[in-house]
């Protein structure tokens, strides 16, 4: 929803952005918003309890939460992070509109209500303006596990029985796997799922599938076997670190010269993350599951073997995460050399570079998919609009290293994905202030509260 009109007034925020200034201390990524949302939408296929931790408490995840209260699920936050879910009685009354617009995560609810009530109307889902995004894959495994679907103003999905099939996804949708996973869960007999997704948020909801009973073979494959029809139980389950979270803070401590350790960094679903970081001459340094990205990097882009312009783009996992684009993109600009990005999923996702060339950056968009950067550019501060939760974060990183005070409004969008960004920037030495400020509240982050004056 990258609309602000969309927005409710009183919602909207905008990012006051003092540039210039180096970072320096600790600072541990938030769960996974991308598997966190799938997973509470899973919560609904048990009856029991469900404890849920390392929740990111951010606005996708408090509409999903609103969505599945309103179908009869109980949920409490126990603590910042903590999520507790039972979902004994559920109903499949229509869902929300306006809920359903807010975000995209409410699709996920296809496949756990299906499961529980049979039935299911949704109406169309929202998310971010970055392209065509296809429902025809969650159409595709759903009809093949026995639902009969209606589509027109709303998406209505019915089964009295799911039964479990060999099915071909017709691309590895991310969420297209998620549903059917959740579909196949509940389904009579097994179900084979071929060319499935297995991005670490896939893999995070198979763990949590099977830690409540079910059965599923191949996680962290493309081809996922699910033994269904198995109870399902009460299960505690702790998200794993956001893969994005860490990509985008590996770019903001190399554009700032910021030395940065980035503490249980999931660093097992970091490879390809790390490889195209070093194509642009930013290295990191692991210890353990930390991260450490050292201050003053030759951020010098290198060249493919014969001295040829050098490409980065992004594939279905495990290669370069396609929501790690803007960020790259962004470090790209401060780097000495000539890149290519290819983005090949969303027709529009490269839109926001307008944006940095306002501020000073050399971009050539070649065409909706593709864009030339070459560096370094010195960039200024500007006022710019955050069009959706990654290019919005790679404004607020184009802004931490610009010369001057930005503005970035429409800074919800940012919220959506990251949480309580401001504050735990803040805490290892950024200067952002946020309009309107949050109520005081105590940091839930483990950033050590330093901060230094030294100009980046």
């Amino acid at each position: 929803m990258g609309d602000n009109s969309l927005v409710p007034t009183d919602q909207r925020v905008h990012y006051i952005v003092e540039g210039g200034y180096r970072l320096s201390g600790e600072i541990e990524p938030n769960g996974n918003k991308n598997a966190a949302l799938p997973i509470i939408a899973a919560s609904l296929l048990c009856e029991g309890s469900v404890r849920l931790e390392n929740v990111p408490h951010i606005r996708d995840i408090e509409v999903l939460v609103e969505l599945i209260e309103s179908v009869g699920a109980r949920t409490e936050w126990l603590d910042e992070n903590t999520l507790e879910i039972e979902a004994r009685k559920l109903s499949p009354t229509e869902l929300d509109p306006e809920l359903c617009e807010r975000v995209r995560a409410s699709i996920l609810l296809v496949g756990p209500l299906l499961a529980r009530c049979g039935e299911i109307t949704l109406p169309p889902p929202g998310g971010d303006v970055i392209g065509r995004r296809r429902l025809d894959t969650h159409f595709l495994a759903l009809g093949e596990l026995g639902a009969e679907i209606d589509v027109g103003a709303e998406y209505r999905f019915r089964a009295e029985t799911l039964i479990g099939k060999d099915i071909f996804l017709d691309e590895p949708s991310v969420t297209g796997t998620e549903n059917a996973l959740c579909a196949a869960v509940a389904a009579s007999g097994t179900t084979v799922l071929r060319n499935s997704a297995s991005e670490p948020h896939v893999q995070d909801l198979a763990h949590f599938l099977v830690s409540m009973g079910a059965s599923i073979d191949g996680i962290g494959t493309n081809t996922l076997t699910i033994h269904g029809g198995r109870p399902l139980g009460d299960t505690t389950h702790r998200i794993g670190p956001d893969h994005i979270e860490v990509g985008s803070l590996i770019g903001l401590a190399a554009v700032t010269r910021s030395h940065i350790t980035i503490k249980n960094a999931g660093v097992a679903h970091l490879r390809s993350t790390l490889m195209n970081y070093e194509r642009l001459g930013v290295r990191c340094t692991v210890d353990g599951d930390d991260l450490t990205i050292p201050a003053n990097q030759t951020l010098k882009i290198e060249p493919d073997i014969g001295g040829h312009i050098p490409k980065i783009e992004d594939q279905p996992w495990p290669a370069f995460p396609a929501d790690t684009m803007s960020i790259a993109l962004v470090t790209a600009t401060q780097c000495d050399g000539v890149v290519l990005f290819f983005e090949k999923m969303f027709e529009s996702r490269m839109f926001f570079v307008d944006k940095l060339i306002a501020m000073g950056a050399r971009i050539v968009l070649c065409d909706p998919h593709r864009a030339i950067i070459a560096g370094p550019s010195k960039l200024r501060a500007a006022r710019v609009q955050s069009p959706d939760i990654r290019a919005g974060m790679a404004m607020l990183i184009a802004a931490m290293c610009a010369e001057g005070t930005s503005t970035i409004e429409n800074a919800q969008q940012i919220e959506r994905g990251y949480e309580r960004i401001d504050e735990r920037l803040n805490a290892l030495g950024a200067r952002i202030t946020r309009i309107p400020p949050r109520p005081s509240t105590t940091l839930n982050a483990t950033a050590e509260k330093t901060k230094s004056e030294q100009p980046a």
